[in-house]
């Protein structure tokens, strides 16, 4: 595979000798969290800083993901770049990736994936937690900001599949919210209808418990296009409750 390097980040990239996959994976850093191991590989996140522009670089080793397509597994991050170039084709707002690169040295197979960071967006997730504190309209736009990437990933016949609030972010601007979804390494197409979007969404409003049900239902009418007290947004609550409820029974 050819590395990709996004046009738009490759003169900062180069000033700083970091346009290459050997100078990506060299670079020292520390990392933001603990690393994931599996298979006796390992996977790693570091964030980086360049003439004010924040990226997360991401590192790993020897960490597989099989499928039928790749029986003897890739790395998970090439998966994730697929999905994060196809997003980007289909117009659905995600996280930009600025360079993905793979080796194979001495039987290690090893890949970067450098992405930019959302640095002024806020992840759903500690939204949620000043739910309380935020105004009507806000908290209304939000809603309407949920619904709409909700029905725009699902118009593009894509399931997200770890449909969480952490992985939703949102950004203020003159009109509302704007909101855009990250970790993509879940993404599958679209292929049972109703069935696969239900299962989408469900995550999310068992996460989102502060949510009120005039909430779930500002949320389900922009998704569905539907008006708030419509038949179809009626069912979809019903739909979703059931399948909550057995979750939660599990």
């Amino acid at each position: 595979m050819t590395d990709f390097l996004a046009a738009e980040d490759r003169a900062l990239l180069a000033r700083h000798g970091l346009d290459s996959f050997e100078a990506l994976w060299s670079r020292e850093l520390d990392a933001v969290d603990e690393p994931n191991t599996a298979g006796g590989g390992w996977s790693s996140v570091f964030r980086l800083e360049l003439e004010g522009q924040g990226y997360y670089l991401k590192r790993q080793s020897n960490y597989l993901t099989r499928t039928f397509s790749h029986p003897f597994g890739e790395p998970s991050f090439s998966r994730e770049f697929r999905n994060i170039s196809r997003y980007r084709q289909l117009g659905i707002p995600a996280l930009q990736a600025v360079f993905y690169g793979q080796r194979k040295v001495h039987g290690e197979v090893r890949a970067v994936l450098l992405t930019r960071a959302l640095d002024g967006w806020d992840d759903l997730d500690s939204l949620l937690q000043r739910w309380p504190s935020l105004t009507a309209e806000q908290r209304s736009t939000v809603l309407n900001a949920c619904g709409q990437l909700a029905r725009r990933l699902h118009g593009m016949h894509q399931v997200h599949g770890c449909f969480y609030p952490k992985h939703i972010f949102l950004q203020a601007t003159a009109d509302g919210y704007q909101a855009q979804l990250i970790d993509l390494e879940k993404t599958r197409p679209l292929l049972f209808g109703q069935r696969d979007r239900v299962k989408d969404l469900e995550p999310l409003l068992r996460r989102a418990r502060i949510w009120s049900e005039e909430d779930v239902r500002q949320l389900l009418s922009t998704y569905l296009d539907q008006p708030l007290g419509g038949a179809l947004v009626d069912q979809w609550m019903t739909r979703l409750s059931v399948r909550r409820s057995h979750k939660e029974a599990r």
